[in-house]
């Protein structure tokens, strides 16, 4: 597969909007795939439910995951990831509106690797996603899959 995928898990459809609307304006024209919960992000990322068939040697370049999602938290998810030899090293950037130091803490304790809020000033979450892009998709060199 050549274009490098984001997985956006996000179940508030201004959020999702917002970040995709962010991403498109920093001209980061990567295929997002939206999972608004986070069981559906699980199903998508294993091949599971809905998703049954899909390629899952085939990985997002990197997870952008909020942490109040519905059915299974942001937290949920990434102990499933990481406790998963498929999913293990997947690059996972925490993207969500809380500041709490818990959540901090909690995320990079589970092995998230970047934690990041999002702005409220639109133009702030634009220059977030730029960076964002060109950190994950450009500048970083993830490791080999021997899937």
């Amino acid at each position: 597969m050549n274009t490098k995928v984001i997985l956006l898990v996000e179940d508030n459809p201004d959020d999702e909007a917002l970040t995709v609307r962010a991403l498109r304006k920093s001209k980061i024209v990567n295929e997002v795939v939206v999972a608004r919960d986070g069981v559906e992000a699980l199903e998508y990322l294993f091949g599971e439910g809905p998703h049954a068939g899909r390629n899952v040697s085939e990985m997002p370049q990197v997870v952008l995951l909020d942490l109040k999602l519905p059915k299974l938290d942001g937290l949920g998810v990434l102990r499933r990831l990481r406790a998963d030899a498929r999913t293990k090293l997947l690059p996972v950037v925490i993207l969500t509106s809380s500041n709490e130091e818990q959540d901090r803490m909690t995320s990079y304790g589970l092995g998230a690797n970047s934690y990041v809020r999002k702005p409220v000033d639109f133009e702030q979450f634009v220059d977030a996603a730029l960076q964002l892009g060109l950190y994950w998709l450009v500048l970083n060199e993830p490791p080999r899959r021997s899937i």
